[in-house]
């Protein structure tokens, strides 16, 4: 074990002891860390270090104010026959290391500005990209400005590098899976009114370079839109609806290469505060391709049970996608549906497959055995929804074609899954992934069975 391995597991060890006493006195971390919200944090009359670096006045009012937070994560893979066995064998496996590092910084009640920088760090993997190690960057840097502070109607209005997350992340998220998260150059506007979100952006996506501070001004790829959300609605509870348009000056599909212009209108609604959940789906996409028309489209449904009255609380779970392929590549139409920028780790941490031309069906389980660890398990069958196209992976670069081979079943991943979870801090995870080839992918390469095993470990303050 290297010397800057020892020290990153000693670091993890001190902040996880260090914050063991404090899950219960401050709410839960956001997905988007530019959420949280600790200005209560100024009546508190019980002040510790850890509370201190969350709120600290710059003002005697204490109107102004600025806080700080980190999330640093530590991961080891070992995979035998990455790549169905496309690639080099590798058989000590790797470490991925990430350290985001913010601070939030509040001017008064009307303006505010957050900062984050990010470092990601690959050791021992033989062939990297700037997804995995993409040493230090300005990862966001955005003005607020809230228009009626203090009122119950709030307008924010965004400029800056910022992340992007929608919905259930099927087509815009942060990227959490990889090393390194999405994030992009843009304008916002964002109206709330009670159970009523309304958002508004535009945006340039930041191209992942692998230097110090050189993920610059993207000028490739624009992404633009309206999300709406409605929540504590009658008998759907919640629903959005939703714009997005997405311009690529070089985008490559199995049919192609070209500039790429789509326009995506979906809806969701969903329902995740009971016992019986649900999350169903659907997109619509339409625009140009290399000048010829785009005409793809998904749907997708996720629906589980909590048993709580039963031992070790079983949930059950069954999600199904239908995922639009080219039918033919010389029909002068393009029908592969793009899902924009989907979570990293799309179908599992080991991520292996993209939500491109597929039919896929996943049935879970999760049993709590302790209070504080659960075990996972699923079960994830792929097909080829068309024949015309081919496979893909999570960033979208095609992995096998599709032309002249038949066959549509991809495989099974079968994954299991330890996950522990102390206090609100600190969170470690083993996961094990089998993925069992089928006729597609033996006609279309080696087709190897792949084997992943993976541990993560990660603390945030």
């Amino acid at each position: 074990m290297s010397l800057k391995v020892m020290r990153i597991n000693y670091l993890l060890g001190l902040v996880f002891i260090s914050l063991q006493g404090f899950s219960q006195e401050l709410p839960a971390f956001k997905p988007l860390r530019y959420d949280e919200d600790y200005s209560f944090l100024k009546r508190d009359t019980v002040k510790d270090w850890y509370k201190s670096i969350k709120y600290t006045p710059l003002s005697k009012n204490e109107n102004r104010y600025i806080s700080y937070g980190g999330d640093l994560r530590y991961q080891y893979f070992y995979i035998r026959h990455e790549g169905w066995g496309e690639e080099p064998e590798d058989r000590d496996g790797y470490i991925l290391t990430r350290w985001l590092l913010h601070a939030d910084v509040h001017a008064g009640r009307h303006v505010r500005t957050f900062v984050q920088l990010q470092s990601s760090l690959a050791n021992s993997r033989p062939a990297t990209n700037a997804v995995d190690d993409n040493p230090l960057e300005m990862h966001q840097a955005f003005i607020d400005y809230q228009v009626n502070s203090g009122a119950q109607n709030k307008l924010i209005f965004r400029a800056g590098r910022q992340e992007l997350l929608y919905g259930s992340q099927r087509l815009v998220s942060v990227r959490e899976g990889p090393n390194n998260r999405h994030s992009f150059d843009g304008l916002r506007s964002i109206f709330v009114s009670g159970s009523f979100k309304a958002d508004l952006f535009y945006s340039h996506y930041v191209v992942a370079r692998k230097k110090i501070f050189d993920d610059g001004f993207g000028k490739d790829v624009r992404l633009w839109g309206a999300y709406i959300v409605q929540n504590k609605v009658r008998v759907v509870k919640n629903i959005e609806l939703y714009y997005l348009g997405l311009h690529r000056k070089n985008a490559v599909f199995d049919a192609g290469k070209g500039e790429e212009l789509r326009h995506s209108i979906g809806t969701r609604i969903w329902n995740a505060n009971q016992a019986t959940q649900y999350d169903l789906e659907a997109v619509c996409q339409f625009g140009t391709f290399a000048q010829q028309p785009i005409s793809a489209w998904t749907a997708s449904m996720n629906v589980s049970h909590r048993f709580h009255r039963s031992p070790l609380q079983p949930e059950a779970g069954l999600k199904m996608e239908l995922i639009s392929g080219d039918k033919d590549a010389a029909d002068g139409r393009l029908q592969t549906f793009n899902p924009l920028f989907p979570r990293g780790a799309y179908f599992g941490l080991a991520a292996l497959i993209g939500p491109y031309n597929l039919f896929d069906v996943h049935p879970s389980l999760s049993l709590k055995l302790l209070r504080r660890l659960s075990f996972e398990t699923d079960c994830d069958v792929f097909w080829r929804y068309s024949t015309g196209d081919g496979l893909y992976a999570v960033n979208g670069t095609l992995i096998y074609p599709g032309k002249h081979i038949a066959k549509k079943y991809i495989g099974k991943q079968l994954a299991a899954a330890l996950v522990y979870n102390p206090n609100g801090y600190f969170f470690v995870q083993g996961e094990f992934t089998w993925f069992d080839a089928g006729g597609y992918l033996q006609q279309a390469g080696m087709g190897k069975d792949i084997l992943f095993t993976g541990v993560t470990a990660q603390v945030k303050f």
